[in-house]
Protein backbone atom coordinates (compact mmCIF):
# COMPACT_ATOMS: atom_id res chain seq x y z
CA UNK A 1 0.00 0.00 0.00
CA UNK A 2 0.92 4.01 -0.89
CA UNK A 3 1.47 5.63 1.85
CA UNK A 4 -0.37 8.80 1.93
CA UNK A 5 1.65 12.42 3.09
CA UNK A 6 0.42 15.47 3.73
CA UNK A 7 1.89 18.68 4.42
CA UNK A 8 -0.04 20.82 8.12
CA UNK A 9 0.89 23.52 9.70
CA UNK A 10 1.80 24.22 13.35
CA UNK A 11 0.60 26.64 15.13
CA UNK A 12 2.72 28.71 17.62
CA UNK A 13 1.77 26.64 20.07
CA UNK A 14 2.90 23.25 18.65
CA UNK A 15 -0.33 21.80 17.48
CA UNK A 16 -1.31 20.68 14.20
CA UNK A 17 -4.03 19.46 12.52
CA UNK A 18 -4.32 15.92 11.45
CA UNK A 19 -6.68 15.85 7.71
CA UNK A 20 -10.27 14.85 8.03
CA UNK A 21 -9.69 11.66 6.17
CA UNK A 22 -6.64 10.59 7.83
CA UNK A 23 -8.85 10.62 11.02
CA UNK A 24 -11.47 8.64 9.62
CA UNK A 25 -9.11 6.17 8.60
CA UNK A 26 -7.21 5.62 11.29
CA UNK A 27 -10.68 5.99 13.56
CA UNK A 28 -8.72 9.00 15.27
CA UNK A 29 -10.92 10.28 18.50
CA UNK A 30 -9.30 12.94 20.97
CA UNK A 31 -6.60 11.67 22.20
CA UNK A 32 -3.65 10.13 19.96
CA UNK A 33 -0.20 8.28 21.25
CA UNK A 34 3.02 9.54 19.59
CA UNK A 35 5.93 7.85 19.12
CA UNK A 36 9.45 9.50 18.39
CA UNK A 37 11.11 6.52 16.40
CA UNK A 38 14.35 7.07 14.40
CA UNK A 39 12.32 7.65 11.15
CA UNK A 40 9.97 10.37 12.66
CA UNK A 41 7.14 10.93 14.41
CA UNK A 42 4.27 7.91 14.63
CA UNK A 43 0.66 8.74 15.53
CA UNK A 44 -1.23 5.72 16.88
CA UNK A 45 -4.68 5.94 17.80
CA UNK A 46 -4.60 6.10 21.84
CA UNK A 47 -6.61 2.87 23.13
CA UNK A 48 -9.62 3.79 24.93
CA UNK A 49 -10.45 2.87 28.71
CA UNK A 50 -13.41 0.63 27.31
CA UNK A 51 -11.37 -1.05 24.97
CA UNK A 52 -10.33 -3.33 28.14
CA UNK A 53 -6.45 -3.87 26.70
CA UNK A 54 -3.53 -5.29 29.57
CA UNK A 55 -2.58 -8.25 31.27
CA UNK A 56 -5.90 -7.96 33.76
CA UNK A 57 -8.13 -8.57 30.45
CA UNK A 58 -10.32 -11.67 30.84
CA UNK A 59 -9.73 -12.01 34.95
CA UNK A 60 -12.85 -10.86 35.86
CA UNK A 61 -16.73 -11.05 34.86
CA UNK A 62 -17.44 -7.71 34.53
CA UNK A 63 -16.43 -4.97 32.57
CA UNK A 64 -14.08 -2.11 34.05
CA UNK A 65 -16.87 0.72 34.11
CA UNK A 66 -18.76 -2.25 35.55
CA UNK A 67 -16.44 -2.41 38.38
CA UNK A 68 -16.09 0.73 38.92
CA UNK A 69 -19.26 1.83 39.22
CA UNK A 70 -19.71 -0.64 42.11
CA UNK A 71 -16.69 0.25 43.87
CA UNK A 72 -18.36 3.46 44.24
CA UNK A 73 -22.16 2.44 45.32
CA UNK A 74 -19.38 0.64 47.84
CA UNK A 75 -17.71 4.18 48.56
CA UNK A 76 -20.93 5.92 49.22
CA UNK A 77 -22.49 3.20 51.47
CA UNK A 78 -19.26 3.23 54.20
CA UNK A 79 -19.41 7.43 53.96
CA UNK A 80 -22.88 7.38 55.31
CA UNK A 81 -22.19 4.42 57.82
CA UNK A 82 -19.26 6.74 59.20
CA UNK A 83 -21.42 9.99 59.07
CA UNK A 84 -23.86 8.32 60.77
CA UNK A 85 -21.50 7.58 63.74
Amino acid sequence: MKSKRKIVGITSKGQATIPAEMRRRYKLKKRVLIADTDKGLLILPAPEPEDEMGSLKGLFDMKAEELLREARKKDKKREKALEEL
